[in-house]
């Protein structure tokens, strides 16, 4: 009893310390992305507001990208502290792939980071504006080794196992490039964005409330809301292509996350119940007929594939993936009918002075985050009991370490963790809280910089990128 409950401690303070890492990657992620437009917009329309913006925003990410690397490095340590059986047979392939992160995601982002966040009054704004796009890039580069990984324990392909039950690569491209690596990888990407969407959407709509005058929080808003009017729709696309993928390769997790436990054709949709581990049923289930299949399969009468048909000790916990399941889809459906509100608003020219909208986002200012966690949780439970899906179970991937040193060395992570990450979030939210206002600016985009060596070129009228950046 005392190795299982040592497990599920193992399990809590990764799951604990991943749930920090997982929010500051997505965020930086989503930001350098927003600042690299911003800054493009400057250099293309010669608005300062777009420069303004940049500078406003740049801050946090200097916090958030400073906060994902210790908590990275963390999360390191605990592969060789708590994960150590898993460290060993799974290193010769997850080894590499997170070397060569490292290598290039991280050398990209570390490199370039100094220039975008103190450079602009010394190589001028071409230069400088590279410098933004090489850590936009770099943090996307960091996305693609990570969800490699990821997808490679969800999908394991391109190895052969040794006599003693070690993962040897035989095909890196079959590794790197699993089968469900091109459905998580834009998946996760897209959730980054909508979680930078609305937090940025929450701090313009925090300050129209405010003051409805204000041309920076007009334009943040206005990005905000574009950004979540287009991507949250390909995201529910993407998601329906990754519940195939997962089909596919996971079936079982695909039954856990829709409360199936029966093999039947015409599969029904199960709107809410609450899965009974003991029983293998749904109590208070309100389920339609046939709309499970249609969803998963595409098909009236298709056949889902059930989890009784699945050995009890090879099944996930149900009720946790299941509505953290419906939480994910919950709150994307939502992001998706603000987009759609927003869209509407901005033809009729209200965009700017509906507050009953700005309330809504500020109130959905952690949605984006929320919905990832949750989409964190269905992956990462629905897996179990696997590590290596299919192949190493959890229980023969931890180390021999009892349940006392794993309570004393999570008990110290969440004390630690809440004082440190508790005090970079109450930062960010005072850089937040303060207004966008005008600020110390570099030199002018239409203006030649000595170091720069290049000339931008002389600002343009209004256009799309001034309609992108915030015009009724």
């Amino acid at each position: 009893m005392s190795g299982i409950d040592a497990i599920f401690l193992a399990r809590a303070q990764f799951a604990f310390t991943i749930g920090f890492h997982i929010v500051l990657p997505a965020f930086s992620i989503g930001l350098a992305s927003y600042l690299m437009v911003l800054e493009g917009l400057w250099l293309r329309t010669g608005r300062h507001v777009y420069q303004d913006l940049f500078q406003y925003w740049v801050k946090a990410f200097a916090l958030v990208f400073a906060m994902g690397v210790v908590s990275g490095l963390v999360m390191s340590y605990e592969f060789g502290t708590n994960w150590s059986a898993f460290a060993d047979k799974a290193g010769p392939v997850i080894g590499p792939l997170m070397g060569y992160e490292v290598l290039t995601a991280f050398f990209l982002e570390a490199g370039f980071l100094g220039i975008m966040l103190f450079g602009l009054q010394r190589v001028g704004p071409a230069l400088h504006f590279t410098a933004t796009c090489v850590v936009a890039f770099g943090t996307l580069v960091s996305a693609f080794w990570i969800l490699s990984v990821n997808s490679w324990m969800q999908t394991p392909q391109g190895f052969e196992m040794t006599a003693d039950g070690h993962f040897m690569p035989t095909d890196w491209a079959a590794i790197i490039f699993n089968p469900s690596f091109f459905v998580r990888l834009p998946h996760m990407v897209l959730a980054a964005y909508l979680c930078v969407a609305f937090f940025v959407g929450a701090v313009g709509a925090w300050h129209l409330l405010r003051d409805h005058s204000n041309e920076a929080a007009r334009t943040m808003f206005s990005m905000a809301m574009w950004m979540a009017t287009i991507v949250a729709p390909l995201q529910i696309v993407v998601g329906d292509f990754h519940g195939l993928n997962s089909l596919h390769y996971q079936p079982t997790k695909v039954a856990a996350l829709e409360g199936d436990w029966e093999t039947e054709a015409g599969t029904p949709l199960v709107l809410f119940g609450w899965p009974n581990m003991q029983t293998e049923r749904n109590d208070y289930e309100i389920a339609l007929p046939h709309l499970g299949s249609l969803v998963l399969m595409h098909e009236w009468n298709g056949e889902v594939k059930g989890l009784k048909a699945v050995p009890p000790a090879d099944r996930p916990y149900v009720p946790v993936v299941f509505w953290a399941f419906r939480i994910m889809v919950g709150l994307g459906l939502l992001m998706a009918a603000v987009g759609l509100a927003s869209l509407i608003l901005r033809r009729g020219g209200r965009l700017y002075r509906a507050e009953w909208l700005h309330r809504i986002v500020v109130a959905m200012a952690p949605a984006g985050f929320v919905a990832l966690l949750a989409g964190w949780v269905v992956t990462e439970v629905g897996r179990q009991p696997f590590t290596v899906y299919g192949l190493l179970r959890t229980a023969d991937s931890v180390s021999p370490v009892g349940l006392p040193g794993v309570a004393t060395s999570l008990a110290a992570f969440a004390v630690v963790y809440l004082i440190v990450y508790g005090a970079g979030f109450s930062y960010l939210f005072a850089l937040t809280r303060r207004p966008p206002v005008p600020g110390e600016r570099g030199p002018s985009p239409s203006q030649p910089t000595r170091t720069a060596g290049i000339t931008p070129g002389p600002a343009l009228p209004g256009g799309a990128a001034a309609t992108l950046g915030g015009q009724p």
